[in-house]
């Protein structure tokens, strides 16, 4: 993976997360609008790219990878109180488990995602879509992340370094699974496809959670229909 995808991927985070600090209040319906497109963007990209690509191989246990990583989110969920769909929980009296639950869910999260961004898919654009997807993704988690701590009370510095520590973990995902590219793995592309299997689990799970929520209202919302046909369009010509 070209050297720019890590640098766009851990940069992406760090200026979404940061912009936080040039608003006193981050703006909940452009937040949504931002989750709508992503979620769009996700559910296409894996409807449309993602799926037909790992079941194109002989291995008849992929649907059970896929089925495990919708499971493994909603555990990690259990620690990241949701905050990859948005969800904001402000911890007025801080604990010693907060905010580290928060960040294992999400570090653990963000790594597998960046992981089978190394592989070598069949459609050669489908790496370009699949980072272009993850850092969709990650802007309006990085905001949520940002407001959810320094509204519960976390220093600057500390929410500074909780942000930098999110933004190292996909490029950190990718790097891990060069490494093991590196070696003489007779299963790789096995063990790749698998992994690529369980992240589709992963977004079918985020990116259904975002888009059901978006309607949960029952209202018509023009606008919000328009982001989320913009994201799954994008997908779709990527």
């Amino acid at each position: 993976m070209p050297l720019i995808s890590y640098f766009l991927l851990f940069i992406t985070i760090v200026i979404s997360g940061a912009s936080v600090f040039a608003f006193k209040q981050i703006n909940q319906k452009q937040l949504k609008l931002l989750l709508s497109f992503s979620g769009s963007y996700l559910f296409a990209l894996t409807v449309l790219h993602l799926i037909p690509e790992v079941y194109k191989g002989s291995d008849h246990t992929i649907g059970i990878f896929i089925f495990a990583g919708f499971f493994l989110q909603i555990i990690l969920e259990f620690f990241s109180e949701g905050i990859e769909h948005g969800h904001i929980h402000i911890h007025k009296h801080q604990n010693a488990a907060f905010p580290y639950g928060v960040m294992i869910g999400l570090c653990l999260h963000s790594f597998m995602e960046g992981m089978p961004l190394v592989q070598n898919f069949d459609e050669s654009s489908t790496q370009n879509s699949l980072l272009a997807g993850i850092i969709f993704h990650h802007i309006p988690v990085a905001i949520a992340l940002m407001s959810m701590l320094l509204q519960s009370g976390v220093t600057k510095k500390s929410a500074i370094f909780f942000l930098v520590l999110f933004a190292l973990m996909a490029p950190t995902g990718a790097l891990t699974s060069t490494l093991l590219g590196s070696g003489d793995w007779q299963n790789l592309p096995l063990f790749y496809n698998r992994m690529m299997a369980m992240v589709i689990g992963i977004f079918l799970h985020i990116s259904t959670t975002i888009l059901f929520e978006s309607y949960g209202e029952h209202r018509f919302n023009f606008l919000k229909l328009m982001i989320i046909l913009l994201g799954g369009g994008l997908a779709f010509l990527s």
